[in-house]
C-alpha cells in the first residue's frame, strides 16, 4: 500500500477533545450547558447501537444529553408534538431524530418541523438551502466529516477535481455543495453516469457515497488521488466461519490504496466523524443560540 492512511478514529479523537474544551469553558464561563436530544422512534437495531453511542459520547464530552425513546406504532401526532416541545425547549440546542423512522411516519415532515437553528443533522429545508447559496446553515454531520479530514491533509482545497460518486441527500448532494464552497470543480456522478470509470479518474479527491461494497476498483482512480470512502456494507466473510460477515466501503480498499495518495479505511475513516460532528454541531446551535462566538475549526 502506497496511499496515507487518513485515520478517522484519532482525528475524530481530536474533534471530541475540542468539543469538551469548548463545553467546559462555555460552562465555566457563561453558565451554559449544550443538550442534544435524540428522538428514538421504534426497535431498529442498527438505530439502537447508533443511540447508545451518540448519548455516551454526548455525556463524555460534558454535554446534556436526552433520549426519548418512542414504540414503533407512535403516531405521527404525538412525535410532531415531542418535536415542538423540544423546540420549545431552552436547555436543547440540538434536536436528533434517528433515521429510517417506521413506515407510517413521514419523515420530511417530521425533519422539517424541527427548529432550523436545532437541526444538527442539517436535513431541514432551510439548511439544505442555506448550504446550497453558500450561507450559514447547520450542515450534514457525515461530509462535515469528510470536509475536515480533507482541510487536515490537503490545507486549501481551492482548484481541485472532485467527483462525488452517489446523490443522497444525506451525503452526495451537501458533500458537493461543501466542495463548491472550497473552490473545488465538482462533479457529482451516480449510477447512470455515462463512462463513470473516466469520470472517476479524472478525480483529485474522490467520495464515495453509493451504498454498493468495493463498487469503485483502483483502476478508477487517478494515481496520487486523495479517495473518501462513505460506503458501510456488511458483507459474509467465510473465512472467518460460517454465517460471519465483515464490513466493507464502497471502495475496493487494497486496491485503491496501492495508487492513492491518501483514503479513509472502513471501518475507522469517515464513520467515527460522523457522530463526532454531531457534537460539533450540537456546541455551534448552542453557540449561535446565545449569541457567543462558534467553536474554530469545528465547523464549514
Amino acid at each position: 500500500m502506497s496511499a496515507t492512511l487518513i485515520d478517522g478514529k484519532a482525528f475524530a479523537a481530536r474533534v471530541r477533545d475540542k468539543v469538551a474544551d469548548h463545553v467546559t469553558r462555555l460552562r465555566e464561563e457563561h453558565g451554559i450547558v449544550p443538550g442534544l436530544a435524540v428522538v428514538l422512534v421504534g426497535e431498529d437495531p442498527a438505530s439502537q447501537v447508533y443511540v447508545r453511542s451518540k448519548g455516551k459520547q454526548t455525556v463524555e464530552c460534558g454535554m446534556a444529553s436526552f433520549e426519548h425513546k418512542l414504540d414503533a406504532d407512535t403516531p405521527e401526532a404525538d412525535l410532531l408534538a415531542l418535536v415542538a416541545k423540544l423546540n420549545a425547549d431552552p436547555e436543547v440546542h440540538g434536536i436528533l431524530v434517528q433515521l429510517p423512522l417506521p413506515a407510517h411516519l413521514d419523515s420530511d415532515l417530521v425533519i422539517n418541523s424541527i427548529d432550523p437553528a436545532k437541526d444538527v443533522d442539517g436535513f431541514h429545508i432551510s439548511n439544505v438551502g442555506l448550504l446550497g447559496t453558500g450561507q450559514k446553515s447547520m450542515v450534514p454531520c457525515t461530509p462535515l466529516g469528510c470536509l475536515m479530514m480533507l482541510r487536515d491533509h490537503h490545507g486549501s482545497l481551492s482548484g481541485m477535481n472532485a467527483v462525488v460518486v452517489g446523490r443522497s441527500n444525506i451525503v452526495g448532494k451537501p458533500m458537493a455543495q461543501l466542495l463548491l464552497g472550497e473552490s473545488c470543480t465538482v462533479t457529482i456522478a451516480h449510477s447512470r453516469t455515462k463512462d463513470l470509470p473516466e469520470v472517476c479518474r479524472r478525480a483529485d479527491i474522490l467520495v464515495a457515497a453509493v451504498g454498493r461494497p468495493e463498487m469503485i476498483p483502483g483502476d478508477w482512480v487517478k494515481p496520487g488521488a486523495t479517495v473518501i470512502d462513505v460506503g458501510i456494507n456488511r458483507i459474509d466473510a467465510p473465512e472467518k466461519g460460517a454465517g460471519k460477515t465483515r464490513l466493507v466501503g464502497d471502495v475496493a480498499f487494497d486496491g485503491c490504496a496501492a495508487v492513492a495518495g491518501a483514503i479513509t479505511p472502513v471501518p475507522g475513516g469517515v464513520g467515527p466523524m460522523t457522530i463526532a460532528c454531531l457534537l460539533a454541531n450540537t456546541v455551534t446551535a448552542c453557540c449561535r443560540a446565545n449569541g457567543l462566538a462558534e467553536p474554530e475549526g469545528l465547523t464549514a
